[in-house]
């Protein structure tokens, strides 16, 4: 079997990658620079420089695959649901053109809104066009990742997250290993056709109030959760840098989740995955908060 991996060294893509080659599988890699892949994995790949903007390049790059795992690229700085839809618009072409199998999609809870759920919304317009090709598609819903806390180091440190959710309204955590295990499974897996969603909700249902007290345990460092306004997170956000349509994109997909929201796919054996906050915590994140990390 062919399988396309985008990605190949992202959180997710990169376990991916380990998954199918543990597998017996030599993966074909797109990415805009291969010289990113650690030295032990260029053996084991077939690694092919595409930007995933360039639809031209996509589709050449995807010739006589059978099966991709597409992730929407993004590159944090402009409007990520403008950068979608030229995503988008190259898998489509691809999936199409090179009739292409079946494809596994990197989505998110939240998109089955369809609308009002910020940079979700992207990924909601992207399941719609892989849906509109008839092709075989499993959406992956993915819950809230324990690495977006890598993006909030100086705030461990400092010991308080700001968030803009109810202190006490639970959401789906996951470990973007858990993600890519649910995600090689779906394109090795020869018993599954059409359209399917496949919630990936983490091990357990947590809220931000029980989310410091993990990280507290785990990290050995007082860790406290304080909810501010949306206001005072916008200033936040522009005071990063980033541009007006990625702040509200950012924002949304918090605000669009907060009032009344129930995902899709209920939590049952199918959607849980193994790995625990605390553990993922334990081993990836105490030692990146630690006094003595610049």
């Amino acid at each position: 079997m062919r399988i396309a991996v985008t990605t190949p060294t992202g959180n997710v893509g990169r376990h991916v990658v380990a998954t199918l080659v543990r597998a017996g599988v030599r993966p074909r890699v797109l990415l805009r620079d291969p010289g990113r892949l650690a030295p032990d994995v260029r053996d084991e790949v077939d690694a092919v420089p595409v930007d995933q903007y360039d639809a031209d390049a996509v589709v050449a790059a995807t010739r006589d695959v059978d099966a991709l795992f597409w992730v929407n690229p993004t590159s944090g700085h402009g409007d990520p649901l403008a950068e979608y839809a030229r995503a988008t618009d190259s898998v489509v072409r691809a999936v199409t053109e090179n009739r292409i199998g079946r494809v596994v999609f990197q989505s998110s809870v939240g998109a089955e809104k369809r609308h009002g759920a910020g940079e979700i919304d992207g990924l909601a317009e992207t399941e719609i066009a892989l849906d509109g090709t008839g092709v075989d598609v499993t959406h992956l819903r993915c819950g809230y990742f324990f690495t977006n806390l890598e993006f909030e180091l100086a705030a461990l440190r400092a010991g308080t997250l700001q968030v803009i959710l109810p202190l006490d309204q639970p959401m789906a955590w996951v470990a973007p290993r858990d993600i890519a295990e649910v995600a090689a499974t779906r394109l090795l897996s020869p018993d599954w056709s059409g359209r399917c969603v496949q919630a990936v909700h983490g091990p357990a249902d947590l809220t931000w109030r029980e989310v410091g007290d993990i990280l507290t345990a785990a990290t050995g460092r007082p860790i406290a959760v304080e909810r501010i306004t949306d206001d005072a997170m916008r200033a936040q956000l522009r005071q990063a840098g980033m541009v007006e349509s990625l702040v509200e994109a950012v924002l949304g997909m918090s605000t669009g989740l907060r009032e009344d929201f129930v995902p899709e796919q209920p939590r049952t054996l199918r959607t849980t995955t193994p790995t625990t906050l605390a553990a993922w915590a334990y081993d990836q994140l105490r030692h990146r908060i630690a006094d003595d990390v610049s």
